[in-house]
């Protein structure tokens, strides 16, 4: 072999590897500007899910842009379709100081979300034939008896049904009314009750007159537990989230030190103060305001009771139709309001640091949004409704996945 054909072959050698080199080179900083370029899909349970960066993008974007106006640190985000867990996602920060992010197992005040617990938890007791819309509450015939007060009842007080209280229609003890329900915070729920009874005349005839009261609710709780014979809680856990596979929901505490784990952390806006609440009174208010949970733990109950048929309920199409019949004088039904012409199902909740929405829609869609604080800017809540979720839903090019998540 002479000179000449060895140089050749040299030159070929470090022609291909520097040709070699420079592939490789492309390769990875195409790899790279993907990866900058790509939002990283949403984990659930340590696992990529298999929705598309498209399907991700204008929700994402819209929660992005909502947090910043409002100056929300955490958030999250469960959607269902036809029964199906579609999206999930935690956005930004349960808790600042320790730079710990929300993720979708994250668990958050529901504030108000906690009466559609117990409107549901009183409609299994209605279907198994041991309560009736129409029972009376107090006095002698009531279902409570004379367990929270003894004598001759203040006026309207024994008219008060089971019926009146899911509809917050018992004639006082509500928002527009001094309702008691963060009152006299040493005493008890029992004792509250009680006091109330005494303390606080109603105003109306009970079924005449909505006004929106979380006592109502805390009420709806004791009978619970007086016809059931069990804790409030335990009966929940065990004839209403059970069924629908949760395990995580429980009744949040008051003070930071009483944070559960995996709770995010609550920030006040405006002078507000998530745990200034006197002690207890976040967990008195239990069947009114009181638990914690996942948007997909919400997701989970919703498609059990929704009335669709993608998923079974264990409540009966005649249950279900009575839980989402409005009274005649309001939207609001049993933990649910109805919105006129769509008849879709949504409710609120808020408690400072607290800010939760969720809706049922009668396309087939339901979802949930909870947030670690409240904005006390007038659009807030108009945003939270409109902007996030409702987009995505009408958009019919939306490439939702059609694996369940669940």
């Amino acid at each position: 072999m002479d000179m000449t054909t060895t140089h050749l072959k040299q030159g070929v050698i470090r022609i291909n590897w520097w040709a070699i080199t420079c592939l490789i080179c492309w390769f990875m900083a195409t790899s790279c500007q993907k990866n900058e370029m790509e939002p990283a899909l949403p984990v659930i349970g340590g696992e990529e899910t298999s929705m598309t960066t498209a399907s991700l993008s204008a929700i994402d974007d819209s929660v992005a842009n909502f947090m910043t106006r409002f100056d929300i640190p955490g958030a999250s985000v469960a959607i269902t379709k036809n029964g199906k867990l579609v999206y999930a996602k935690g956005y930004g920060y349960a808790d600042q100081a320790t730079s710990t992010l929300v993720d979708t197992s994250s668990l958050f005040r529901i504030a108000s979300l906690s009466k559609f617990v117990t409107a549901v938890g009183i409609m299994t007791l209605i279907e198994d034939g041991l309560l009736d819309m129409d029972d009376t509450v107090f006095g002698s015939s009531g279902v409570l008896e004379n367990d929270f007060f003894s004598g001759t009842y203040p006026a309207y007080v024994a008219d008060i049904t089971i019926k009146n209280l899911l509809h917050h229609e018992c004639g006082g003890w509500g928002n527009s009314s001094a309702d008691p329900a963060f009152a006299q915070p040493t005493l008890d729920v029992d004792q509250l009750i009680s006091w109330a009874i005494a303390n606080r005349p109603l105003i109306t005839q009970p079924g005449t007159q909505h006004d929106y009261s979380n006592l109502g609710f805390q009420i709806l709780g004791r009978i619970i537990e007086k016809v059931s014979g069990e804790d409030y809680v335990d009966y929940i856990q065990d004839h209403v989230l059970t069924p629908a596979g949760i395990t995580n929901m429980q009744i949040g505490g008051t003070k930071l030190a009483e944070k559960k784990p995996n709770e995010v952390t609550y920030y006040g806006q405006s002078g507000q103060n998530p745990y200034g609440y006197a002690n207890g009174v976040i967990s008195r208010l239990d069947a009114a305001g009181g638990w914690i949970a996942s948007a997909i733990d919400l997701m989970r109950l919703m498609v059990h009771v929704d009335g669709f048929s993608t998923v079974p309920d264990f409540l009966s199409p005649a249950t279900i139709t009575l839980m989402a019949t409005p009274s005649p004088n309001s939207s609001y039904a049993c933990g649910i309001r109805i919105s006129a012409g769509a008849q879709n199902w949504f409710h609120g909740g808020s408690l400072s640091g607290t800010r939760t929405w969720m809706v049922r829609a009668t396309n087939g869609y339901s979802w949930a949004i909870l947030l670690n604080s409240r904005s006390t800017h007038a659009d807030f809540s108009t945003h939270l409704d409109r902007r996030l979720v409702w987009p995505a839903i009408n958009n019919p090019s939306t490439p939702w996945p059609t694996v369940d998540l669940f």
